[in-house]
């Protein structure tokens, strides 16, 4: 936990996989906690920003991996606004320009539809995604 960030779900399955009882786990963790060595809310910033820029993912994406490690919808939603808007759609530009040189297409609604559907498979909003191609056109 000294070396990366982790959540609480993260070290509970590791000591799960340990077959540390479950009154040893709820010790360890609270002592983790107490030590500021799990903290969620720096976890969630953290992971936020570390999918965003090396893995690209939208934030709808991020948000979903955070809910299925058991983060809370408040703590997610904060991490979410440490995101940069202008950066985001930056990013999403870049990833939409380097799309475009890969895929063929015979009609521009073709075009559109394509570069939409991989946006929206990397955890980009639909409006942000409509924004950023109409600006991309011009």
């Amino acid at each position: 936990c000294s070396i990366s960030e982790h959540c609480i779900s993260e070290v509970t399955e590791k000591l799960q996989v340990w077959d540390v009882n479950s009154e040893w786990r709820s010790l360890i963790i609270d002592k983790l906690i107490e030590d500021d060595f799990l903290n969620e809310k720096r976890y969630c910033i953290a992971f936020a920003k570390d999918k965003f820029h090396f893995n690209k993912w939208g934030k709808i994406k991020i948000s979903y991996a955070l809910k299925q490690k058991g983060l809370s919808d408040e703590l997610i939603k904060s991490a979410l606004k440490t995101i940069d808007e202008g950066e985001y759609e930056e990013m999403l530009a870049v990833i939409l320009k380097n799309k475009l040189k890969t895929i063929k297409w015979e009609y521009e609604y073709e075009k559109f539809g394509k570069l939409f559907n991989f946006a929206q498979s990397r955890g980009f909003e639909n409006a942000v995604i409509d924004r950023v191609i109409r600006s991309m056109d011009k």
